[in-house]
């Protein structure tokens, strides 16, 4: 007789052998395992201050898009996310589609970083792409893509400079940062950063990552390891699994100063809500964003929750705001499947039409 789990003698003993299949075959899968890396598409630098570099993407064919779109990725990881290997990679499927795409890397900041601030993120490093990017095509305004935290960014520069952004897209982008579903918030509300940043200075990515992989204990830092078992007959899973780990554990350290004014004034704040964001002696304004919005949230994400993203249609001042919600989580919406039919051709589209 058995019960809901048939916790039988016979289905015991088949696991197990089918276990000792995949540990067996896993040994010669990992000798085959060719190293891996992440972006998969080609690029050349066009642009640099310091440690950050604006690249160009290379598509098979030239660009039909007349304006450039900027990609403005978080500091907390590696950009290349939005082109992690050929099949799953947005910048991929924005080029095909004729979009001439960019993308600033933040680099490396080491301690000669430590008093980078966020004007220096803001409007040297993003404006300093932007300004390039105007002169180079000789357009008044180029189209922007912010990624979550480099949404953020990107929403305080198009209120500071909206003359300069002529189609903002943001995808999962916190906007109201003191959501109740907002974990990561309500951990560092009651932060004294002060202590933190002039203790550490620039802080540490291993405690970064740290922090990111406790918000899902269980789903990250165990479930995932086990079920890595059930693809090492697979060299190409493999491979893909080891990659998405590379990426998750190549992040760079945070500048000390920008850290501070970050968590200050959006986290602790909620500065875009409640106002108090200032960017050098400028304050920021979303009611002055009022270029046509694209604004993409999944509907999944543990980092950025829906309703964190959604407030930012309340408080943008353009008439032409729209939202798309993605099925999946915070990095499905950069590698899944869907996401790169789903999210690329929306873009496009939506671009397109305000060409």
């Amino acid at each position: 007789m058995t019960g809901p789990l048939d916790f039988t003698p016979q289905a015991l003993a088949r696991e197990a052998m089918e276990l000792q299949a995949k540990l067996g075959a896993g040994l010669g899968t990992l000798r085959e395992v060719d190293d891996v890396d992440y972006g998969a598409t080609a690029k050349e630098e066009v642009w640099r201050d310091g440690k950050v570099v604006l690249y160009r993407y290379r598509g098979d064919s030239k660009p039909t898009a007349r304006v450039p779109l900027l990609i403005s990725y978080a500091l907390v990881n590696r950009p290349y996310m939005v082109d992690l290997q050929a099949d799953r990679s947005i910048v991929k499927g924005l080029l095909a589609r004729g979009e001439d795409v960019y993308i600033i890397d933040w680099g490396y900041p080491d301690r000669s970083d430590r008093f980078l601030t966020l004007e220096d993120y803001i409007e040297r490093f993003l404006g300093g792409a932007v300004d390039h990017l105007r002169k180079a095509s000789g357009l008044d305004a180029i189209n922007l893509l912010g990624i979550c935290q480099g949404g953020a960014f990107s929403l305080c520069y198009a209120a500071l400079h909206p003359d300069k952004v002529r189609n903002l897209v943001t995808m999962v982008t916190p906007v109201d940062f003191q959501t109740p579903d907002n974990m990561l918030s309500n951990w560092v509300q009651a932060m004294d950063v002060d202590l933190f940043v002039d203790t550490l200075g620039n802080v540490p990515a291993d405690l970064m990552n740290h922090c990111y992989l406790m918000l899902k204990p269980f789903r990250l830092n165990l479930q995932k390891y086990v079920g890595l078992v059930d693809i090492l007959d697979d060299k190409r899973a493999v491979e893909d699994f080891l990659r998405m780990e590379k990426w998750i554990f190549d992040s760079p350290d945070q500048a000390g100063e920008a850290f501070r004014q970050f968590i200050k004034q959006f986290y602790q704040g909620n500065g875009f809500v409640n106002g108090g964001i200032t960017i050098g002696e400028r304050e920021v304004h979303l009611g002055l964003v009022e270029m046509p919005v694209l604004n993409i949230y999944a509907e999944q994400d543990h980092l950025v929750p829906p309703d964190a993203s959604r407030a930012l249609k309340d408080l943008v001042g353009s008439d032409d705001y729209t939202e798309l919600s993605f099925r999946g989580g915070h990095i499905g919406i950069y590698v899944s499947g869907r996401a790169q039919v789903q999210v690329p051709q929306t873009i496009h589209d939506w671009l397109e039409r305000r060409a």
